[in-house]
């Protein structure tokens, strides 16, 4: 049978993987927002219902982003240093993990391939997308003072 030839069906496992974490990534994101959307919807309902009841609306809590997920116990310039801090890291790790790549296809060169250490490229280059991006949202001014 042809079709369960291994030089067919590892080929297309291989390529299905990321095709699986792509939509499995984007699938979990628009969950997330109609989750969100919905919270919101409800939230805006018990106001509306509140006020129809004679409540004060100065007297109802705001809408606000911890309602729905969004807190973070940082203030907002320690948030900015920890996304810089993060994409930092991350992108110190990728460059390296490529440059080991290429470094070690280089010292393997299996069956005379000259650049097969090229592949060792892309990971590298997602690194220092990462390092340019940490240097641009790098926070410019230090913590508020109160």
């Amino acid at each position: 049978m042809r079709f369960l030839d291994p030089d067919i069906v590892v080929p297309f496992l291989v390529f299905t993987i990321p095709i699986i974490a792509i939509i499995g990534g984007i699938t979990s994101g628009i969950v997330r927002m109609l989750g969100r959307q919905r919270l919101l919807e409800l939230a805006q309902q018990e106001r509306i219902a509140a006020i129809q009841r004679g409540v004060d609306p100065a007297q109802l809590p705001p809408l606000t982003p911890e309602l729905f997920g969004d807190t973070s116990p940082f203030s907002p310039y320690d948030a900015d240093r920890r996304r810089h801090q993060g994409l930092l890291v991350g992108g110190i790790v990728t460059t390296c993990a490529g440059i080991g790549v290429s470094v070690f296809l280089a010292a393997l060169r299996p069956d005379g391939e000259r650049f097969l250490w090229a592949v060792g490229i892309i990971p590298i280059a997602v690194g220092i997308g990462l390092l340019i991006s940490a240097s641009i949202i790098r926070p410019q001014s230090g913590p508020p003072r109160g």
